[in-house]
């Protein structure tokens, strides 16, 4: 089964099973006939399918969460992103390319502006490490580019026990001066 880091806020970073399935296609076939198991969808497939009725069974048991492209304008869509959020059990957020930062935020305007509470997941080329700086403006679960390790990744959060920046998790770190 795959695998993601999951870094849920006040808990302790891990690897777990991924039970979802990421769509990359939104043709019309694939709206018509949506695999089973858990799904994460394009947005603008979302936008699109929402209200079929072939959905709406999935979107009750919380079977379909969305993604956000670098081509999504989350402002723009405010007023859907607010009306769904109670229904999405995850948002995804895509790195077409890893030097492609724009999911950076993303991540914190879904956060900070619609107080999404969500787990939020980095997927596309998500490189070990870009993590920490993921974490810090609201990522909370990784799936990691095929190449990369996951134990490394994993790893990443233990390097550093001191924050010198505010962020989403917490503020940053106290340091105390000692004098001699």
């Amino acid at each position: 089964m795959h695998k993601i880091i999951s870094y849920k806020k006040l808990a302790t970073p891990s690897i777990q099973d991924d039970v979802w399935q990421v769509i990359r296609s939104d043709k019309e076939q694939l709206s018509a006939d949506l695999p089973d198991g858990k799904l994460i969808v394009p947005f603008t497939m979302w936008l699109t399918e929402q209200h079929n009725p072939k959905w709406t069974q999935r979107i009750k048991a919380g079977d379909i969460a969305v993604w956000f492209g670098v081509e999504d304008d989350v402002q723009l869509q405010a007023d859907v992103i607010q009306q769904s959020l109670g229904v999405w059990p995850l948002i995804a957020i895509d790195f077409p390319i890893y030097r492609d930062g724009r999911g950076f935020s993303t991540a914190a305007i879904l956060r900070k502006r619609f107080t999404a509470d969500k787990e939020i997941r980095a997927i596309g080329d998500v490189l070990v490490d870009q993590l920490i700086q993921m974490a810090r403006v609201g990522f909370d679960s990784f799936d990691l580019r095929a190449d990369q390790s996951i134990e490394v990744g994993l790893a990443q959060f233990s390097i550093y026990h001191v924050s010198m920046q505010n962020d989403w998790r917490s503020a940053r770190s106290q340091l105390k001066t000692v004098i001699s």
